[in-house]
C-alpha cells in the first residue's frame, strides 16, 4: 500500500472520510506501525518524527505566544492483525502558547498487536495544553496498549488530558502517568474505560503538587463487565503551600468482573488539602429503577447507566 492509501484506510478505521477527512488548516500525523505516513504543519507547529530500528522518534514543539485555533489531529495505528508499533513522543509547549491535540489510536483488527509509548511533557509557563486520546479496538481485544508520561507543568500554566476507550475489546492497558503540578499550575487527567469478557486494565495516575496554588485532579471512570478486571492507582501529594487537589474514583462491576481501587493521598504543607471520592459496585439501583419505570429493558437501563458514567465532558469536540 502507498502511504496515501494507508492514510485513507487509518481515516476510515476512526469513521472519518478518507477523501477529505481535515480542513487545509489543520495539522496532522500520522504514524502506521513504525511508519511515519503523513504529516501537515500549520504556522508555529514543529514536528521531527523520525523511523528508528526500535520504532518512532517524535519531537514535538509549539512555538512561544502561539495560539492554535484548530485542534491538532494525531493517528497511531496498526490495521493489520498482528504488529507492533512503539513512540518515543516529545512534547514542549512553549510560553503562553495554546493548543489542543486529539489523538486517535486505531488497532481494529487486532489479534496479536503491541502499541506502546514513552512520553516526555513539558508545559511551559502561561502555557495551555489539552490532550483527547480515542481508542479505536475491535471486538477480538487482542492488543496490549503501554503508555507511560513523564509531564511538568510550569508556573501558572495548564494541562488536561483525557484517555477515551468505549468501543471494542479493551484487551490489555497499563497506562502510567507521573505529573508534576508547579506553583499556580491546573492539572486535570481523566480516564474513560469500558472493560468486557477478559479485558485487563491497569491504570496508575500520579499528581504531585509542589507549587504554591497548584491545583490537579484525577478522574477515573471505569465499567467492567464479564470477567474484565481493573486496578486503579491514583496518587496525589500536596507539598505547595496552598496547593489543592481531588481524586474521583467511580467504577461499575457487572457479572464476574473485579474492581479494585487503590487511592494514595499524601500532604506534606499545613495550608494544602485534597480531597477524594471513591465508588465502587453494581449500577445505582434508584437510576435503575427509574428507568425501568420508563419502560426500557434491565440491559437498556444498565446500559444507558453506564453510557452516563462513561460519557465525554462536553468541552470536547471531534472539530
Amino acid at each position: 500500500m502507498t502511504q496515501k492509501d494507508i492514510v485513507a484506510a487509518l481515516m476510515q478505521s476512526i469513521g472519518l472520510d478518507p477523501h477529505k477527512p481535515f480542513g487545509d488548516d489543520v495539522a496532522r500525523i500520522e504514524i502506521h506501525e513504525n511508519r511515519v505516513v503523513g504529516v501537515k504543519l500549520v504556522a508555529g507547529l514543529n514536528v521531527d518524527a523520525n523511523e528508528t530500528d526500535k520504532g518512532v522518534d517524535a519531537v514535538i514543539s509549539l512555538d512561544e505566544g502561539t495560539h492554535l485555533e484548530k485542534p491538532v489531529h494525531i493517528c497511531f495505528g496498526v490495521l493489520p492483525e498482528s504488529g507492533r508499533q512503539h513512540i518515543n513522543l516529545d512534547i514542549r509547549i512553549k510560553q503562553d502558547a495554546r493548543a489542543s491535540f486529539l489523538a486517535h489510536c486505531t488497532f481494529p483488527n487486532a489479534v496479536n498487536v503491541q502499541h506502546t509509548m514513552d512520553a516526555v511533557i513539558e508545559v511551559e509557563p502561561g502555557a495551555h495544553y489539552a490532550y483527547f486520546e480515542r481508542h479505536i479496538h475491535g471486538s477480538g481485544g487482542g492488543v496490549n496498549v503501554v503508555p507511560h508520561a513523564r509531564v511538568v507543568v510550569h508556573e501558572g500554566a495548564e494541562f488536561t488530558t483525557e484517555f477515551e476507550l468505549i468501543k471494542g475489546r479493551a484487551g490489555r492497558i497499563e497506562f502510567e502517568y507521573d505529573t508534576e503540578c508547579r506553583a499556580r499550575s491546573v492539572v486535570e487527567m481523566t480516564a474513560r474505560i469500558n472493560g468486557r469478557a477478559d479485558d485487563t486494565i491497569v491504570l496508575h495516575e500520579k499528581a504531585r503538587l509542589t507549587g504554591e496554588d497548584a491545583r490537579a485532579a484525577l478522574i477515573s471512570h471505569i465499567a467492567l463487565r464479564d470477567r474484565a478486571t481493573a486496578e486503579i492507582y491514583n496518587d496525589m501529594i500536596a507539598t505547595g503551600d496552598r496547593a489543592r487537589g481531588h481524586v474521583d474514583c467511580k467504577e461499575i462491576v457487572l457479572g464476574q468482573a473485579v474492581a479494585r481501587a487503590v487511592p494514595v493521598v499524601e500532604v506534606r504543607n499545613p495550608t494544602a488539602h485534597v480531597t477524594h471520592e471513591a465508588a465502587i459496585g453494581s449500577v445505582d439501583s434508584r437510576q435503575l429503577q427509574t428507568l425501568l419505570s420508563r419502560g426500557l429493558t434491565e440491559d437498556e437501563a444498565t446500559d444507558l447507566i453506564i453510557e452516563g458514567l462513561l460519557s465525554k465532558k462536553a468541552r470536547w469536540t471531534d472539530a
